[in-house]
């Protein structure tokens, strides 16, 4: 589960702060962040902090926060894949709403432009080195068929595939992500160590074998992120230090603090007052 934990972490704090709007089920006036597309189909690990949830509140009632648990989450996920460790600040507090539209506009798509990107990182106060090294999570994780087939058959309306995707490997792709159908079929994003949190990511993506558009952008359409994509494929200590750096930042994006917000007893629901 450890890639779909840090990925929630991620698309949390992209969406109002680290506040943990991203466990909310629709209830009432709420309309979950679950549904929005880059959720859908594809955000889980739900049980996972329900069962970390229900023991914190044995332990500690009240005490711990469903955002603070990302955020932890996030950060043991990575180490027990074998990628660095920070301390996490703690403090967050959980929103008492959600926003479906924050969650379809604000996190980054696969196809998304690299300016498009970019701008995204940076509406959170992140830049572009925070982009390459958290884009380097890729090194653990799956894909779906979906979020890359236009790269395989149709990059830019032409009805070419993408030349800036190894020829071998998009033949290898298009075995099981057909033209049409298995759209919810799955790839690793890192076919060299797909479990393991290493720099093999960027070696790929100077291999042309970055498996998302998203990706494979950092070394083509930037002078600054292509030079960064190269520093960390030759060094994974640098890589790992500026990782761990950019996920506290990450995980400092606009938290509730003192009284705003609560403490939720189940990270599905708000309380009930």
């Amino acid at each position: 589960m450890a890639a779909s934990l840090l990925r929630l972490h991620f698309h949390d704090c992209f969406v109002q702060g680290c506040d943990a709007s991203i466990l909310l089920d629709s209830s009432g006036t709420i309309v979950s962040e679950k549904r929005s597309n880059p959720n859908r189909n594809s955000a889980r690990g739900f049980e996972v902090v329900d069962e970390i949830k229900a023991a914190l509140e044995k332990e500690c009632p009240h005490t711990v926060s469903c955002a603070d648990i990302l955020a932890l989450a996030a950060r043991d996920s990575t180490v027990l894949t074998g990628g660095p460790s920070w301390e996490v600040p703690l403090g967050r507090r959980d929103s008492r709403g959600a926003s479906l539209s924050g969650s379809n506009n604000n996190i980054p798509a696969p196809n998304n432009t690299f300016q498009t990107i970019l701008t995204k990182f940076k509406l959170q106060g992140l830049n572009i080195v925070d982009l390459v090294a958290l884009s380097g999570s890729h090194t653990i994780g799956n894909a779906r068929c979906t979020s890359f087939r236009q790269r395989l058959y149709n990059q830019s309306g032409n009805g070419q595939p993408d030349y800036t995707l190894d020829q071998s490997y998009a033949a290898l792709l298009r075995t099981n992500c057909p033209r049409s159908g298995g759209d919810q079929n799955l790839f690793f994003l890192d076919f060299v160590s797909p479990i393991k949190f290493d720099n093999s990511y960027f070696k790929s993506l100077l291999a042309y074998k970055g498996l998302l558009n998203s990706d494979q952008v950092l070394f083509t359409k930037n002078a600054v992120s292509r030079e960064l994509v190269k520093k960390y494929a030759y060094n994974q200590e640098l890589f790992f230090n500026q990782f761990a750096e950019s996920m506290i930042k990450m995980g400092n994006i606009s938290p509730l603090t003192g009284y705003r917000g609560e403490i939720r007893e189940t990270c599905r629901k708000v309380n009930a007052y």
